[in-house]
């Protein structure tokens, strides 16, 4: 029986701009799906029949949908174990220790966040009886450098805030350094709001009801009332608050800096792809970004790679070469199905190309300085006639193994601690976050193709609602952006790196002097929100000194408003 290594992409598994998380999977608390719908006759997919079919390869003859679930299911199962996962809990405590990067990246330094919990109303938008319901939200705080308001309600420092992703805001606080690094300068107080606390608890992903009220629009109004009750709790309502967020979070950041302008003065958005949606940016672009990253470093690493999915469908088409693929990728239990390992290595390879940044950082994995550069190293370092999988395999360690310190690879493993929790953006990706994706000839990656009808039929079978494919940039705008932001907007920094495959969905062209594009060529993905080192090159000083500079105009400019005001 053949397990066809081209049915699995790992680009699937990056739905999602933000940085995926690990978790340790609790097989006692699984996630809870939706049961099917009275509307459909075929079978309920699974979560990870789901994922691979919102990126479906189109090949050969149109099937059913049910029969597509389940041929991709059949042949996927192994990467579906290691896809399905606890949901995470919200933290009951009020105050704890979360590291914070040091000033040299290596995540040394605690730094006091203390953790409060604000009661945040379900639903802003109606009236509805479930609209009232009161949910915990988790925000971060840290006053070590704040200069607190004096007598009659003045002179407090500015709020430095970060609109959450969709993940732990745990896990943004520590990765976000370049907040601290700033804080002593503008006398500030850091505030992490979490985008995506359980408003049901353990109970929030059981269905459409529930899950219904995770939106953009929901999250930016949770922000805009948690920031305006803290302000007025801390009596400060006068000071001025600078929003920051990266990838997904940076999107918030710049769509709140739009929807709620009475609220911040300014946003700092990061590799925030807000143009990657309807036929804005091409839907290769970030397989071709991925690509030409390697393709820069050496158009010998870029063929390897490009030739390894043939040669892994093959070797991979039945149980002896399974098990010999098994021992070749120090698989720590026997891999059932080729392309797991196809996704495994994906993973690396995207992965490293958004992490490229030119110092050792331990962010998803330790990897060293400019880590394409060195994997291509490693591929380039074998002899011609090396075995092909043996090269990319080496490769993918470094991001995986780079520390030396695994004995394994957990590829199939149901408890793999690098198992993504994609639930939350799931959803998004079946409601309004309807960002396409597709892979060309001229990819390393194997070809692939993106139909919104597919994605519809998906998502109504999984979830039992229809996507609302440009509902963003209704809301947001999209097209012709320029235009929008420069008549309706102001006070936005959007910053990315080109290496990032998120990049080409970005603003990358100054709109308006007040709605700058800083644009670095070498950067990698939200490299300028990460904590300064010793080491950085002179363009990645430059382009955070650049933003503190704007930053400072933008409050600068707010305080002699208000003193014109009164």
């Amino acid at each position: 029986m053949g397990k066809d290594a081209g049915q699995c992409n790992f680009r699937t598994l990056l739905v999602s701009p933000g940085q995926s998380q690990t978790h340790n999977p609790n097989k006692a608390n699984r996630q809870k799906l939706p049961k099917r719908t009275a509307a459909s006759s075929q079978t309920r997919y699974s979560s990870c029949a789901f994922l691979l079919l919102l990126h479906h390869r189109k090949s050969g003859a149109k099937e059913s949908e049910g029969e597509g679930a389940s041929r991709q299911e059949a042949n996927n199962g192994g990467t579906c174990s290691a896809l399905r996962q606890q949901q995470r809990r919200a933290s009951s405590s009020d105050a704890k220790l979360v590291t914070a990067a040091a000033a040299d990246g290596t995540n040394s330094t605690a730094q006091p966040f203390t953790t409060h919990h604000f009661p945040q109303e379900l639903d802003h938008f109606t009236f509805a009886p479930n609209a009232s319901i009161v949910f915990r939200q988790k925000y971060l705080v840290n006053d070590t450098f704040w200069r607190r308001p004096s007598g009659g309600n003045g002179g407090a420092g500015p709020l430095f805030v970060y609109t959450g992703n969709e993940g732990d805001i745990e896990w943004f606080a520590t990765n976000t350094g370049f907040m601290f690094d700033i804080a002593p300068k503008f006398g500030a107080l850091l505030v992490f709001i979490e985008g995506k606390s359980l408003p049901f608890g353990n109970d929030s992903y059981n269905s459409a009801e529930t899950l219904g009220y995770l939106t953009s629009t929901q999250a930016l109004a949770d922000f805009a009332i948690l920031i305006t009750s803290l302000k007025r709790n801390l009596s400060a309502e006068t000071a001025p608050v600078v929003v920051f967020g990266g990838p997904y979070g940076g999107m918030l950041a710049s769509w709140f800096r739009l929807k709620y302008p009475h609220v911040t003065v300014g946003a700092l958005a990061s590799s925030a792809p807000i143009l990657h949606f309807d036929y804005i940016t091409p839907w290769s672009s970030f397989d071709d970004v991925v690509s030409q990253d390697y393709k820069s470093e050496s158009l010998n690493c870029f063929s390897v790679i490009k030739a390894t999915w043939d040669v892994l469908n093959q070797r991979g088409s039945n149980d002896k070469g399974l098990l010999e693929l098994s021992k070749l990728f120090r698989a720590c239990k026997t891999v059932k199905y080729a392309g797991s390992i196809q996704a495994w290595l994906q993973r690396a390879f995207i992965q490293t190309a958004m992490l490229d940044y030119p110092t050792p950082a331990n962010f998803l994995e330790n990897l060293p300085a400019y880590p394409v550069k060195e994997m291509c190293k490693i591929i380039d370092g074998f002899p011609t006639n090396a075995d092909i999988l043996e090269k990319v395999f080496t490769a993918a360690s470094l991001y995986y193994n780079y520390t030396g310190d695994q004995t394994c690879n957990h590829i199939e493993d149901e408890d793999n601690p690098r198992s993504l929790d994609l639930s939350y953006w799931l959803w998004q990706a079946c409601t309004e976050m309807i960002m396409p994706m597709s892979s060309s000839n001229e990819s390393m990656f194997p070809p692939s193709t993106f139909s919104y009808e597919d994605r519809s039929n998906t998502c109504f079978q999984f979830f039992g609602v229809r996507p609302r494919p440009h509902w963003i940039t209704t809301e947001y705008g999209g097209y012709k952006i320029d235009k929008v932001l420069k008549r309706f907007g102001s006070n936005i920094i959007f910053s990315n790196g080109m290496r990032d495959p998120w990049s080409r969905g970005g603003v990358l062209k100054n709109i308006s002097s007040s709605i700058v594009a800083l644009v670095t060529e070498k950067g990698a993905h939200h490299l300028d929100l990460r904590s300064a080192t010793k080491d950085d090159p002179d363009w990645v000083i430059e382009q955070r000194r650049q933003e503190v500079e704007i930053i400072q105009g933008w409050i600068d400019q707010y305080h002699q408003d208000m003193a014109q005001l009164s």
